[in-house]
């Protein structure tokens, strides 16, 4: 097995701190809301906005990538911001609060999203486009197995202190900024530029941008993707203990972490949309599973189930939208991506959330499923352009 890139692991180790800072806190944020008079249908607005904040942001930030020759300052500016508001958590009196700081925080991440990722593609061989943003996605996925394990420490040293949790999540914050400073940005690193100068004869069909097909089959599905902090709040409602739901969602990540890369390396080699097909079917079982749950140990192990969607669809996803258009267009498709996406998500979350206080918790998860398999038949049904698996 070929190593991976310096950027490419150095760019992992950064996501790596980044989420152990992040998911400190997201774990026991929607126990937090409700301390502070906030329901379901109010945790799916806050991480619905947030996530279409960060998602405008990085369509905008990734038509900046494409104009500018450095891209190391969007992504240091991004990590920065995120790990400056975040702590501000430990001091939010009011919902509303809350909800200003996550869309800064979502701001942080819209600015450093797509850069990021065009630099990550610039730095990989393209036949192996899903092997390195899923490992990228793996390394994220460790630090949200780490961040909730440490913020479950702290509480066991300080029971019931979550402000302070919140606080100490800038240290993370800070070692993810330091972290790329270690990354070499040059002109020679675009590895796939050479590989496009060479296929001069694919240059029509790859210049046509993202395949439509693609992103609306992305957009159905994520309509019904809502936010996994609507998880967290079935399992507290389901018996989960608050003490223990760090720990659940650390058994989330640690499932994503351990699979992202292998299943990764294998879509590049057995079809990346047949990976993202079965991802989607997953997701639809898993979230019947969610619906029709009764017992709290049937949380655990369908978390542990559901871990396995991410290392699906994440890297698949993304390989696909990079290898349909040039190196100079990446930023951009990128960011149409990361726009569907998020648009979707803001509009699942706000929908889920108000299933979930008005109609029922199982009529929210069950609509998640369904989409999700429209969303395979649309994929299905999708042409496939030429040159993509």
């Amino acid at each position: 097995m070929r190593a991976l890139s310096r950027n490419v692991v150095l760019l992992g180790v950064v996501s790596l701190f980044a989420d152990v800072s992040s998911e400190m806190v997201m774990p026991l944020l929607p126990a937090f809301l409700v301390t502070l008079g906030a329901g379901g249908a109010y945790v799916g607005i806050i991480e619905g906005a947030a996530e279409g904040t960060a998602s405008l942001l990085k369509y905008l930030s990734g038509r900046w990538a494409d104009r500018v020759k450095r891209l190391l300052p969007l992504a240091v500016a991004g990590y920065a911001l995120a790990g400056l508001v975040r702590p501000l958590l430990s001091i939010v009196r009011a919902p509303w609060q809350v909800l200003l700081v996550r869309n800064l925080d979502r701001v942080g991440k819209g600015v450093r999203t797509s850069p990021r990722d065009k630099l990550l593609a610039s730095s990989t061989e393209p036949g192996r486009l899903a092997e390195a943003f899923s490992f990228h996605r793996g390394m994220d996925h460790a630090g949200a197995a780490i961040g909730p394990l440490l913020a479950a420490a702290l509480l066991l040293v300080w029971p019931g202190r979550l402000r302070l949790v919140f606080l100490l999540a800038a240290v993370p914050g800070a070692l993810a900024v330091l972290a790329l400073f270690g990354v070499r940005e040059e002109g020679g690193t675009d590895l796939s530029n050479r590989t496009n100068r060479t296929t001069r004869t694919n240059r029509t069909i790859r210049t046509a941008g993202v395949p439509k097909g693609l992103l609306a089959a992305i957009g159905l599905f994520t309509l019904g993707n809502s936010t996994d902090a609507l998880l967290v709040l079935r399992a507290q409602t389901l018996g989960v203990a608050v003490g223990q739901l760090p720990l659940l969602w650390s058994l989330l990540h640690v499932v994503r972490s351990l699979s992202s890369w292998p299943i990764g390396r294998a879509a590049d080699k057995v079809g990346r949309r047949a990976s993202l097909g079965a991802g989607w079917v997953w997701y639809a079982l898993c979230y019947a599973g969610f619906a029709l749950a009764s017992r709290p140990l049937q949380m655990w192990l369908l978390f542990a189930a559901y871990g396995l969607v991410a290392a699906l669809t994440e890297g698949s996803e993304r390989a696909l939208v990079s290898a349909a258009v040039p190196a100079e267009e990446r930023g951009r498709a990128l960011g149409l991506y990361n726009l569907v996406s998020g648009v979707g998500l803001l509009a699942a979350s706000v929908i889920a959330g108000e299933l979930w206080d008005h109609v029922s918790p199982q009529a929210a998860l069950l609509a998640g499923a369904g989409l999700a398999l429209a969303a395979t038949a649309a994929l299905a049904a999708a042409p496939r352009p030429a040159g993509q698996a």
